[in-house]
C-alpha cells in the first residue's frame, strides 16, 4: 500500500474526522468563553472588588515602573498573575459548560429496551429421549 493511499485511509476514518470537527468547534467555543470571561464576568468581578482590572495585576521582575501590563512586558519580564487568574477562570467556566453539555447529552440518550426473551427452542424427539434417559439414570 502506498503512503498516500494509507494516509487517505487513515484520514477518512470516522474517528479522525470526528476529532477534527471537535477540535475546530472547541477552538471556536474557546473564543466565546474567552469573550464571556474577559468582557462580561471579569468586569463584574472587578466591580465587586472595587473596580480593579485583573488583567493589569503583575509584579515587575526587571525593575519596571510601568502601570499597565503591556508597557511592563515591553520593558522586561513580569509575573502576570492577573492574566493567569483570568485564564484559570476561563478554564473553570469552559470545563463547567462542557460538563453540563455532556450531562445533558447523557440524559437525552434513551436506554434501549431490553430485547424480548427468546422463545423456547422447539423440543425435538431426540431431546425428549435424552431427557428420559437422564431421568431414568437419576433414579
Amino acid at each position: 500500500m502506498s503512503f498516500t493511499s494509507e494516509f487517505r485511509e487513515f484520514a477518512l476514518k470516522g474517528n479522525v474526522m470526528d476529532l477534527a470537527v471537535g477540535v475546530i468547534i472547541g477552538g471556536a467555543f474557546g473564543k466565546i468563553v474567552d469573550s464571556v470571561v474577559g468582557d462580561l464576568i471579569m468586569p463584574l468581578v472587578g466591580r465587586v472588588v472595587g473596580g480593579l482590572d485583573f488583567s493589569n495585576y503583575f509584579i515587575p521582575l526587571a525593575g519596571q515602573t510601568a502601570t499597565t501590563l503591556v508597557e511592563a512586558k515591553k520593558a522586561g519580564a513580569v509575573f502576570a498573575y492577573g492574566s493567569f487568574f483570568t485564564v484559570a477562570l476561563n478554564f473553570i467556566i469552559l470545563a463547567f459548560i462542557i460538563f453540563m453539555m455532556v450531562k445533558q447529552m447523557n440524559r437525552m440518550k434513551r436506554e434501549a429496551p431490553p430485547p424480548p426473551p427468546a422463545p423456547p427452542a422447539p423440543t425435538t424427539e431426540d431431546v425428549l429421549l435424552l431427557r428420559e434417559i437422564r431421568d431414568s439414570l437419576r433414579k
